[in-house]
């Protein structure tokens, strides 16, 4: 049960920061303040749903396909978000194309780094509570 609920708020997180990153580096994207945990939230439930389906589809389909799942699920899910109240807009066929691209980039990345650093705050932390002081 821990594993999961640690496996979701890592992903929860680098779905937060590959939105903040297509946010910072594109100026036809917009992501409010007041609703950016929303987003985060609908973006991340989306991507979670739909990859799987995109991949078993693209297994039985069109194997060639299968590199691409993650794009085109990056894709859905930022529709979706942006379709939920209006805490997230983004404008231009260029600007889709490119908040895709980051915003993949971005969580792939960060979904394979934060692992790594809560291990090493866990074992900093673990390190200063067993030091007298």
């Amino acid at each position: 049960m821990i594993r999961i609920v640690v496996r979701t708020a890592i992903f929860l997180a680098a779905a937060a920061l590959g939105l903040l990153a297509a946010h910072l580096i594109l100026d036809d994207m917009t992501v409010s303040f007041g609703g950016f945990v929303i987003t985060v939230v609908v973006y991340a439930v989306v991507q979670s749903v739909v990859a799987p389906f995109l991949a078993k589809f693209a297994a039985r389909n069109a194997r060639a396909f299968l590199g691409g799942v993650g794009l085109v699920a990056t894709f859905v899910a930022l529709v979706a978000a942006s379709l939920v109240g209006d805490s997230l807009q983004i404008r231009g066929a260029t600007t889709w194309v490119l908040a895709t691209l980051i915003v993949w980039l971005v969580t792939a990345v960060a979904t394979l780094l934060l692992p790594f650093a809560l291990v090493k705050a866990g074992v900093q932390s673990a390190r200063a509570r067993r030091q007298p002081g």
